[in-house]
């Protein structure tokens, strides 16, 4: 047998899934204490750098996330904001050990998961391997694609962009079809499907709903399964249970 038909032989075993996992709200129960921070660190920065009012910055940001996946991508787009500065000022928290909150037997629910695995967060690096230390879970992931990875040239992206996670699986050397992308956001996993990649969508961190009277609403998140999700899950325990039994 030549070495050729050793060497592809040997790519054929070691073939297996490719874990994509987002971070906050999916690693951890970012609703609990990091999102409401962020957001108003994020409303602060617009106010005091645009000379803006709350409103408008509530504005600014919740529509940026929506239009660009991130209020970065609008900032620097429209605005002129220095990216540093930004994910700098917003994503610091000198109490963040007490702010993070996650599933019991995190490390072993993961090492439990068959394949590679790789962050892929909106979130800045230094922030996104801060939480992963914290967690104690930065040894089970190869890397960390965090936002600053994901420019190309001088061009900002983020997730849900197609052609930036294409260039970001092909510099990771994993192929679409090997990919599970597990993530809280519905549009992310709506765009990413489309690219042939398996998707979970993880509800548990989600913030529970208010009904039109204030209260809380009995209906729980993640409720149905849209079609572009293969599976919805409220844990990421669920979800090894889930691969114990072969199912996705």
């Amino acid at each position: 047998m030549t070495a050729q038909r050793i060497s592809r032989r040997r790519r054929v075993k070691t073939r297996g899934p490719v874990w994509l996992f987002d971070l906050d709200n999916t690693l951890h129960h970012a609703s609990h204490a990091i999102f409401p921070a962020i957001n108003r660190g994020m409303t602060q920065y617009i106010v005091d750098r645009l000379n803006v009012d709350v409103d408008e910055a509530n504005r600014l940001r919740v529509g940026y996330t929506v239009r660009y996946g991130a209020t970065l991508l609008g900032l620097v787009r429209h605005h002129g904001v220095d990216p540093a500065d930004f994910l700098r000022e917003v994503h610091t928290f000198p109490d963040l050990p007490s702010m993070l909150r996650a599933e019991r037997g995190l490390t072993r629910i993961l090492r439990a998961l068959p394949g590679r695995k790789i962050v892929l967060t909106n979130a800045p690096t230094l922030y996104a391997r801060t939480v992963l230390a914290e967690l104690g879970i930065a040894k089970l992931f190869e890397r960390v694609i965090a936002i600053e990875d994901m420019r190309e040239g001088h061009h900002w992206r983020a997730k849900p962009d197609a052609p930036m996670l294409r260039r970001a699986m092909r510099r990771a050397h994993v192929r679409l079809e090997d990919a599970i992308l597990v993530e809280d956001t519905r549009g992310h996993l709506k765009s990413y499907r489309r690219l042939g990649i398996r998707t979970v969508w993880i509800v548990g961190h989600l913030p529970v709903a208010k009904t039109s009277s204030g209260g809380l609403s009995v209906r729980m998140p993640g409720a149905g399964r849209p079609h572009y999700v293969d599976r919805t899950v409220r844990s990421l325990r669920a979800l090894t249970l889930g691969m114990r039994g072969g199912a996705l």
